[in-house]
């Protein structure tokens, strides 16, 4: 097929009119005339059909398939996740299918061994075994009659990580991969440990995914057996949590699955995918540099989605890219897809919590390569008087000990963006240790992986130490742009940790999460460095009082220089304005709310997130599916071993032959040695409870 005029008059227009970027003759392409969509066809769509690996096992998978693919094959894309096609993701996975599949791919979504129909038991994130079943999933594939032997994987969060630890694998019809919101290192950058910090994720997730664990299969596919694969899942549910805080460090356990310790595995094409205010996005540049496949890479403004998500907007029209991709990765099709930038990023003009749910102003730019030769580090002194381009002398600041700084940041993973996103920073800001800049004489504009260098002691062996940069505006308001995180018992290695010194100072570096933003002229840049953020990350084990040597630290900024003009290639069409509708008041979206309270007389804050229970339809298989979570989180100031994390999560589905529910509730508690988690689990078969498991486990604190 050769180009020619794509059928979408306005696409570029919308593209130039709502982006002002630039590279100049840094960037290798030229406008070319625009592929053309193919022509859009019948899919018929199979509910189940088993696929057996090697061991015997069946693994329950839904198919949609080009009509005509029989005589004519087509490529089809797999996605492989642990949450139920039947019941769990239908509604997104029908609604993919039916944008996706008429363009004359096959899609198909395999449950994984042990969750939805699957056979077997699922006993943890990301294990052998799992990618093993898919690298038959994508043998069996390859070998239908409807099937051109061209397979690719896509999929988001789970989904993601599994396609980067699939393909490290080299299955040899795999030709290409879409990894969205995933990693490329599981310890460093996933929902357990942030810098080396047990992370309040950790036990959110972790309560949620036991409910994954023992999710019942629906009897109108395997039969009245249902109910004793349910019990199987039930009795072998692990110790989840117990499991992970037992590994505090950058192990074995962790390094299976992190892709980062041998990029050269990967040999099929990757196209690595994120959000800015998605906790995954570093991992995209770290990948694009350390693959030596082809590659792309693309980070929007929005959350722990795909890009027609678009929350916070403006989000994509995000099917068209994906067409392009995998036309040309799966049929051999030239759509010009790979000519096109290594990296495209949109810098933010403001933070979205300014703005949301209003898009977040900015503006889309493009790299050819990465690292870019374009981007430089910016240096700021944190210096007695503030930030300064220049060193001034060196003296110690301390920090004092405030457990309750934090509230103003919450949550490591925003999902609902009314409650989730960072809010204005002046109390957090009040608490830590501040530098600002002068007043900005020019816009700056930040691309990449911040880092800070500091010369810090402490006055306990276990610390840790909290940077985050804002945006100071002229009315006095402080918005998060990028934090970073770092256990300075962690600050030679993740994998082999050491206590410190107490009153010694150490040179170390400490990497910000992500940041694509432009400070405004007349803005200052702040720098805040705390020992605590709470509720986010868990607290040390002692009162720590930190200590940093102004004049021998310093910020560094990866500064990208800006010209309007700048061509991005064939980015799909903008989404705009997507979450106006959205409502803010009370902090509330759709019932869930979020309270704090305190600090009382006797110092205490308590957090309670609540998302009640809910319920919804799924229309084509008559099945009500039903949810709640709930947070309790309290810590009294001056006390870190007070800090208490209880969550609740459980869901269910319902219909005449068929009705049960799972609640799980982890509760972690602390004392200066240890943590204390107790997991328990009840199974609800119409409203009788049919099973029941408490368990408490203590788990030595090393250096946490």
């Amino acid at each position: 097929m050769t180009d020619g005029k794509r059928n979408q008059p306005t696409r570029r227009g919308l593209l130039q009119a709502a982006s002002a970027v630039t590279l100049g003759s840094l960037l290798p392409w030229t406008a070319e005339a625009a592929w053309p969509l193919p022509a859009k066809r019948p899919v018929e769509m199979t509910e189940n059909i088993w696929v057996t690996v090697r061991d015997g096992t069946r693994l329950g998978c839904r198919l949609w398939v080009p009509k005509g693919a029989d005589k004519a094959p087509v490529g089809v894309v797999l996605e492989a996740l642990p949450y139920s096609k039947r019941d769990g993701t239908r509604g997104r996975d029908n609604a993919w299918a039916d944008q996706f599949c008429p363009y004359g791919f096959a899609y198909a979504r395999l449950d994984l061994r042990g969750s939805g129909e699957s056979d077997g038991l699922l006993r943890d994130e990301y294990l052998a075994q799992e990618q093993q079943d898919i690298v038959d999933a994508i043998a069996f594939l390859a070998r239908q009659p409807w099937c051109n032997g061209s397979v690719g994987m896509r999929g988001i969060s789970w989904g993601g990580f599994n396609s980067l630890q699939v393909a490290a694998l080299n299955p040899p019809a795999l030709k290409a991969i879409v990894t969205a919101c995933s990693t490329d290192n599981r310890y460093m950058d996933d929902a357990h440990y942030i810098g080396g910090v047990l992370g309040l994720t950790c036990l959110h997730w972790g309560t949620m995914f036991r409910n994954v664990l023992v999710d019942a299969p629906d009897p109108r596919i395997v039969g009245e057996r249902w109910r004793d694969m349910w019990m199987e899942r039930l009795r072998n549910l692990p110790a989840i949590h117990a499991r992970w805080l037992g590994h505090a460090t950058y192990d074995a356990y962790w390094k299976h699955g992190s892709v980062e310790q041998d990029y050269a595995a990967i040999k099929c094409a990757v196209y690595a995918v994120g959000g800015q205010v998605d906790a995954y996005s570093a991992a995209i540049p770290r990948l694009l540099e350390g693959l030596s496949a082809p590659r792309k890479g693309l980070i929007g403004s929005w959350g722990h989605q795909f890009p027609d998500g678009g929350n916070p907007g403006p989000g994509l029209d995000w099917v068209i890219e994906e067409v392009r991709w995998w036309a040309h990765w799966l049929h051999g099709v030239d759509t010009g897809i790979m000519r096109e930038p290594m990296l495209r990023a949109y810098v933010n003009e403001r933070t979205p919590s300014e703005v949301w749910p209003a898009d977040t102003p900015g503006h889309w730019v493009a790299e050819a390569q990465w690292p870019s030769p374009a981007i430089r580090n910016r240096i700021w002194h944190l210096n007695e008087t503030g930030l300064a381009a220049q060193p001034g002398a060196e003296t110690q600041r301390t920090i004092a000990p405030h457990q309750t700084l934090g509230t103003a940041k919450r949550e490591w993973l925003p999902f609902n963006m009314a409650l989730d996103l960072p809010g204005e920073q002046s109390h957090d800001d009040g608490l830590a240790l501040v530098f600002d800049s002068a007043p900005l004489a020019e816009d700056v504009e930040m691309l990449g992986i911040a880092k800070a260098r500091l010369r810090i002691a402490a006055d306990r062996p276990v610390a840790k130490v909290v940077v985050r940069v804002n945006e100071l505006l002229p009315d006095g308001k402080s918005w998060s742009v990028t934090y970073g995180v770092l256990n300075l018992t962690h600050r030679e290695s993740h994998s082999d940790p050491s206590l410190l010194e107490p009153g010694k100072a150490y040179d170390v570096t400490v990497p910000f999460a992500y940041g694509a933003h432009r400070f405004k002229k007349g803005s200052r840049i702040r720098v805040a460095i705390s020992e605590a953020l709470w509720p986010m990350l868990a607290p040390s084990p002692e009162p720590v009082t930190l200590a940093v040597t102004t004049g021998a630290s310093r910020l560094e900024l990866p500064v990208r220089p800006y010209r309007a003009g700048e061509s991005v290639g064939d980015l799909p069409a903008l989404l705009r304005d997507r979450q106006q509708s959205a409502k803010i008041g009370f902090m509330s979206v759709e019932g869930e709310t979020i309270r704090q309270t305190g600090p009382d007389a006797a110092g205490k804050v308590t957090v309670i997130r609540n998302d009640p229970a809910s319920r919804f339809t799924i229309g084509d298989i008559a099945t009500d599916r039903t949810g709640q979570t709930r947070m309790e989180l309290s810590i009294v100031d001056g006390d870190p071993t007070s800090s208490v994390w209880r969550v609740t999560a459980g869901w269910g589905s319902t219909r005449a032959d068929w009705d049960f529910r799972t609640l799980a509730t982890t509760e972690l508690r602390m004392t200066s040695r240890e943590f204390i988690v107790t997991e328990t689990m009840q199974a609800f078969e119409r409203d009788k409870v049919v099973f029941e498991k408490t368990e408490e486990n203590r788990i030595e604190r090393r250096f946490s």
